[in-house]
């Protein structure tokens, strides 16, 4: 019965997807009533107007978010996306925000993160309506607009409002992701007195872009005496280790530079880490006593080439999410100070006290302290949750696809909001296209949306 609606609505659901996928919402500066810039507001408002006309109580949240709403009552459900979109970037062959139909397929940034699905979502509430479905729960389409540059819109959102009882967010992947890890974003702070010895002293570090990302590339300078020992130590030292290590001769010593392999924060054995390829040739060098050797000679000993924590004391591991992953991100040392970022995610079913409790012990005598220290929760439903079982029932009904449940140790939008899981939209064996040039979804997989979340929504709130 709602299948059937849906195909009804099918010309409307492409049409309404396109009418969002033309306005450029890339967050710009604030303007009065538009915290995140003009197109982002002109994408809220235009949704909320398509909302409007559907039939559906709208609101709109001083620009920061907003809603559609459906029957009545006090809990909700709620399906959570966002109409913000990262820069379209190059080498697309058609316009990134024509929403263009070629093949089948509707091309624009947003297509598939996260406006599409948002839309077949509304849509598949829109055929809940039309058909007068009886409903014990109200539902809420919430409409964010600050996913991709720090989510201050969802803040906001559970500032003013009650939060859903239960829902989900269509910005990520099929079937169901149950388990994101907890996420910590810090620096590893010294000051530093002295930074080697006469013949051989470290002038500046620098590398990486950011803490969760793999570095692929550090760079050192050094002044020395004897430049021909180092390259001859770094030649023997890149033969033994498989390392790509380069050096560049300057006027008073050498520039030595890392080249490593990037791979996301999460998965950080996956990547190369050129800091820890540069530190474990440093080591190699006379440096005599110094604060920076001895920074070196600990990042060396207590972190390596390891990405799971355990010589640092904190390699958690649980059944549901596996180890934690470890990451280095980036080094700046510029004669006085050196810090360096990490990024550490520990499994679901340890507290954050579990990691920083060794982090710390580990930490004692060094001289190295933490600083900006970033904290996100880990988001963990059992796999017998009312919630995980109702999208575990329509998801195989749909799809005839087992709907097996996945754990990450990257983190979706479900971990803004209460009781919120990530379900969907991209089907497994379809390439994830998010933020790539040349977005797209198909059409026949929006459809496939509609229906899921219509039957999901309907699963939820009856």
């Amino acid at each position: 019965m709602l299948n059937e609606k849906i195909e009804e609505l099918k010309e409307e659901l492409v049409k309404s997807t396109q009418e969002v996928l033309k306005i450029k919402s890339v967050e710009e500066d604030a303007k009065e009533g538009m915290p995140f810039g003009e197109g982002v507001s002109k994408a809220l408002n235009k949704t909320l107007d398509i909302c409007s006309k559907l039939g559906f109580k709208t609101v709109n949240m001083d620009g920061y978010a907003g809603y559609a709403e459906y029957g009545e009552g006090e809990d909700y459900v709620a399906v959570l996306g966002h109409l913000d979109v990262v820069p379209e970037g190059d080498g697309w062959v058609y316009p990134p925000y024509g929403a263009e139909i070629h093949e089948g397929k509707i091309y624009a940034r947003g297509a598939m993160d996260d406006k599409g699905p948002m839309m077949a979502a509304l849509y598949g509430l829109k055929a809940i309506k039309d058909l007068n479905l009886s409903l014990s729960k109200k539902v809420r389409i919430i409409f964010g607009t600050n996913e991709e540059t720090g989510s201050k819109d969802i803040e906001y959102y559970v500032k003013h409002e009650k939060s859903p009882v239960v829902g989900f967010t269509p910005d990520a992947e099929y079937p169901i992701i149950y388990a994101e890890k907890g996420i910590t974003i810090f620096d590893l702070v010294k000051d530093i007195n002295t930074s080697g010895s006469a013949n051989t002293r470290i002038k500046y570090i620098k590398g990486g872009q950011r803490p969760n990302m793999v570095p692929d590339y550090c760079e050192a300078g050094i002044i020395c005496n004897d430049v021909q020992n180092i390259i001859d130590a770094l030649d023997d030292f890149n033969k033994k280790n498989q390392s790509k290590i380069e050096v560049e001769k300057t006027e008073h010593g050498i520039i030595l530079k890392s080249f490593g392999v990037s791979a996301h924060g999460s998965l950080p054995h996956l990547g190369k880490n050129a800091i820890m390829q540069l530190f474990s040739f440093l080591a190699v060098l006379d440096m005599g006593e110094s604060d920076l050797a001895d920074f070196i000679k600990f990042f060396n000993k207590h972190i390596g080439f390891e990405t799971d924590g355990k010589s640092f004391g904190v390699g958690l591991q649980d059944e549901v999410s596996g180890k934690l992953s470890f990451n280095v991100g980036t080094i700046e040392y510029n004669g006085n100070r050196v810090v360096s970022k990490l990024n550490l995610r520990y499994p679901v079913t340890f507290k954050l006290e579990d990691m920083l409790n060794p982090l710390n012990k580990t930490l004692e005598g060094s001289g190295i302290s933490i600083e900006n220290f970033e904290h996100q929760k880990p988001l963990y439903f059992p796999e017998d949750h009312k919630l995980i079982k109702a999208l575990q029932k329509v998801y195989k009904e749909q799809t005839g696809m087992e709907p097996k449940l996945i754990a990450i140790g990257g983190g979706t939008y479900a971990k803004e909001m209460p009781n919120i899981v990530a379900f969907g939209p991209i089907i497994p064996g379809k390439p994830d296209l998010d933020h790539q040039a040349n977005e797209y979804i198909e059409i026949d997989d929006l459809v496939l949306n509609a229906k899921i979340y219509a039957n999901a929504i309907y699963e939820l709130a009856k």
